[in-house]
């Protein structure tokens, strides 16, 4: 029953954060639908089958993950801070990083939504094949990915606890995100000193072991990859939460109102 309530809590908050209104509320969850109709709409005019098609349904799924769940959590704190209990949060004797993580990674269930509801779009809505040659690693690549954007949204929730417009952050780095982890354009064709820069996000990683397991490929790798940047994520959220926190006490630059 606690996981339930934990992910219900996260769907009730997705909708109460994205406006004031119910109805908003709902779009909010129609989000990821939005971008992906472009997307689908794109490739298929341009003449795009078989691979290349499942290839873009997958890349425009996970733009639907990193909408969904990279700042959600850092707007949770943002509305605990109008509310006057982010204060609460901060001083309770729970460790902060014990108490942001939950939230966080209970925002990943709307990414995983996302995701399915993108690919059953691109599916019924658009013709997509949706055949996957590896189901097992395919489904393992897709919640290790939904976890790791989870987590690095975790990172910019840290970040947002002290430095008040931090939250936004996130929603600035959604399209270049997109680019440069190769949901849509091939790392390839983009410049050369950007490649490191890429490889150093778990979605890139992530990305591409979904894709590997569609397409037959051994995803191992790639998923390797992608859970060690999420560990690695989650270490430097929970250290930078407590430094954070500390410094900004001795300093009383701590602004939690």
């Amino acid at each position: 029953m606690t996981v339930f309530r934990v992910i219900g809590v996260a769907w009730w908050l997705q909708l109460k954060m994205r406006s004031r209104s119910a109805f908003d509320g709902v779009l909010g969850i129609l989000y990821p639908l939005f971008f992906s109709t472009v997307v689908f709409m794109m490739f298929t005019h341009g003449g795009a089958q078989g691979p290349a098609l499942l290839s873009a349904a997958v890349g425009a799924s996970v733009m639907g993950v990193w909408s969904s769940t990279s700042t959600t959590a850092s707007a949770a704190l943002q509305q605990e801070r109008r509310q006057g209990t982010l204060e609460l949060l901060v001083a309770a004797p729970t460790p902060l990083p014990v108490v942001i993580l939950p939230v966080t990674l209970s925002m990943a269930t709307i990414g995983a939504y996302s995701l399915v509801v993108t690919l059953l779009w691109g599916r019924f809505v658009f013709g997509v094949d949706l055949i996957v040659q590896r189901p097992v690693q395919f489904v393992v690549a897709v919640v290790v990915t939904v976890v790791s954007i989870g987590v690095l949204g975790f990172l910019l929730a840290v970040s947002s606890v002290r430095y008040r417009t931090a939250w936004a952050l996130g929603t600035a780095l959604e399209m270049p995100v997109w680019l440069i982890c190769g949901f849509l354009v091939p790392l390839d064709l983009l410049p050369t000193w950007i490649r490191p820069v890429s490889w150093l996000l778990a979605p890139t990683w992530g990305i591409d072991a979904i894709r590997a397991a569609a397409e037959g490929r051994n995803a191992l790798p790639a998923l390797a990859a992608c859970l060690g940047l999420a560990a690695a994520y989650g270490v430097l959220g929970s250290l930078l939460a407590i430094r954070l926190v500390d410094a900004a006490r001795r300093h009383a630059t701590l602004a939690l109102t």
